[in-house]
């Protein structure tokens, strides 16, 4: 997961990428040539732009980038990045040093995720042959 400060953030300039309000179900959206989703967090106790992040890499298959921006702090990056997220903006004031060590602190994970879904002891295991 790439993690980004407020200040490095772009304005959405392109028809390519859309804002998706926390409210918003993505299963409603037209994603044709959409290569980038920004899920808002309005307070880190809100935590419905995992669910859209969910939906949009498993049920939708949506392969372009989702960033998570809004109240983003760095207890909250293992579990974005599980859900779906390639890219967290960071909060105002958060420090993005000590947000990567928090990523990297966890280097796989027993059970499977939303992008990698098979858990860590299936993967490269082959089904038996018939």
């Amino acid at each position: 997961m790439k993690i980004i400060s407020a200040q490095e953030h772009p304005a959405l300039e392109s028809s390519s990428a859309i804002t998706l309000a926390n409210d918003v179900d993505p299963r409603t959206l037209d994603l044709t040539g959409v290569t980038r989703i920004d899920l808002q967090f309005p307070a880190f106790t809100d935590g419905r732009a995992y669910s859209q992040a969910f939906l949009l890499r498993r049920r939708l298959r949506f392969a372009g980038e989702l960033r998570a921006t809004g109240d983003v702090l760095i207890d909250q990056l293992v579990q974005m990045e599980r859900t779906g997220f390639d890219v967290a903006v960071l909060k105002d004031g958060v420090n993005a040093s000590a947000a990567q060590r928090q990523l990297d602190r966890y280097a796989g994970f027993y059970q499977g995720s939303a992008v990698e879904t098979q858990p860590q002891f299936a993967v490269g295991v082959r089904p038996p042959s018939r």
